[in-house]
């Protein structure tokens, strides 16, 4: 069953709808984040946007597929952020309501596209050409990340519901970030094999 739904991801027309998913999801993260970009100073943008950003570097990753190109940092990139901010935000979607928030369709919608996020990089994890050092650039990239969000606020905005435990929060997201890189890196493949070197199927 798993090696049939791996196969089926290796469609070129499964990568195509995933491709329009995951760009279409992309576009409105970064509409989502608008507000709180523009009232972030231009030097702490990059750190802003993390679920879309994480989207982006997959919808780039899915390019590479098309192309039957193993672009293996982008790739690192994609798998960590997607699994890390994936799981943060039905965390954090799943806590608000907990504490009182009300569970209407945008926290639904949320919860499940982000565990989308982090499902897809698990499944595509057997494609991935990923070594150890594009894990620690990732892994200095995503606890900057961390100390932008945390020591200087740039973290997403959070409900009412939630802030006063911002500061668990901050140490729950540099627990993920260990845990994501973690799992990625006993989950990668960074040999070659013929049974995973083309990913596309043209059939």
């Amino acid at each position: 069953m798993f090696a049939y739904m791996i196969g089926l991801l290796g469609h070129r027309y499964s990568l195509w709808a995933l491709l329009m998913i995951n760009g279409l999801g992309t576009i409105y993260g970064y509409m989502w984040y608008w507000k709180q970009l523009q009232a972030t100073p231009l030097a702490f943008i990059p750190f802003v946007p993390d679920s879309p950003t994480a989207s982006l570097f997959f919808v780039l990753v899915l390019i590479g597929c098309l192309l039957n190109r193993h672009w293996g940092l982008l790739q690192a990139f994609a798998a960590v952020t997607l699994i890390k901010y994936g799981v943060w935000a039905v965390v954090m979607n799943v806590f608000q309501v907990i504490e009182g928030a009300p569970f209407h369709w945008q926290i639904w919608m949320l919860t499940l596209s982000h565990a989308g996020m982090a499902l897809q990089a698990l499944l595509f994890m057997p494609f991935f050409r990923i070594k150890g050092w594009h894990l620690m650039v990732v892994f200095t990239w995503v606890v900057l990340n961390d100390v932008m969000d945390y020591f200087f606020d740039m973290h997403p905005w959070l409900s009412s519901y939630i802030m006063p435990y911002i500061g668990q929060i901050g140490l729950f997201t540099f627990g993920l970030s260990l845990a994501s890189v973690a799992l990625v890196y006993f989950l990668r493949r960074p040999e070659r094999s013929e049974k995973t070197e083309a990913l596309v199927s043209s059939d």
